[in-house]
């Protein structure tokens, strides 16, 4: 059975100390659940993220994927395992939410919506971390459009684990 991927989207710049230290914890705990971590692998939330899944007693050096925007490696953050350099701009955003099998914005702009309206198009489950600032906060509790329910937001990382949990065990279908 494949791997479940767990993707966290966010901005790259501006981030609060906040919106850090909930993609840090969240990037260790999606490790520490047997998940993998997709980002879209550059700074910020990415960052963190991929910096707080490194702390994981899980971490084994492979789970840590980032696909970025550039055709350039090196253009990635220095806690990326797998680094996919796909060329293709700001489209990447699609294949960056498609990877994961639930998607979790924190904090971010125009991009981060952006990937948000994606994956809610998609049919990927996506929540959001409340008090995070951005448009993850912005799109806590909307319904983009007919499909689909509002979408959650949570204040703490414990309680979007559980969401998660949920989500996977429910044996998601991204037919």
């Amino acid at each position: 059975m494949a791997k479940k991927i767990v993707t966290i989207i966010g901005g790259n710049s501006n981030i609060s100390e906040h919106a850090q230290n909930q993609a840090f914890e969240l990037g260790k705990k999606i490790l520490d659940n047997g998940w993998l971590l997709c980002t879209g692998g550059r700074s910020g939330v990415m960052e963190s993220a991929s910096k707080g899944a490194r702390t994981s007693k899980k971490w084994t050096g492979t789970q840590i994927i980032g696909i970025l925007p550039d055709g350039k490696k090196n253009a990635g953050n220095e806690y990326l395992d797998i680094i996919i350099p796909s060329g293709i701009g700001l489209t990447r955003n699609s294949l960056v939410v498609q990877t994961g099998d639930v998607c979790i914005a924190i904090s971010g702009g125009a991009g981060t919506l952006s990937e948000i309206a994606l994956a809610w198009q998609f049919k990927r489950p996506v929540a959001v971390m409340d008090k995070t600032g951005g448009w993850a906060e912005k799109m806590s509790g909307v319904k983009i459009d007919h499909r689909g329910e509002n979408i959650e937001g949570f204040d703490s990382v414990d309680n979007v684990i559980d969401w998660v949990k949920s989500n996977l065990e429910h044996n998601i279908s991204l037919d």
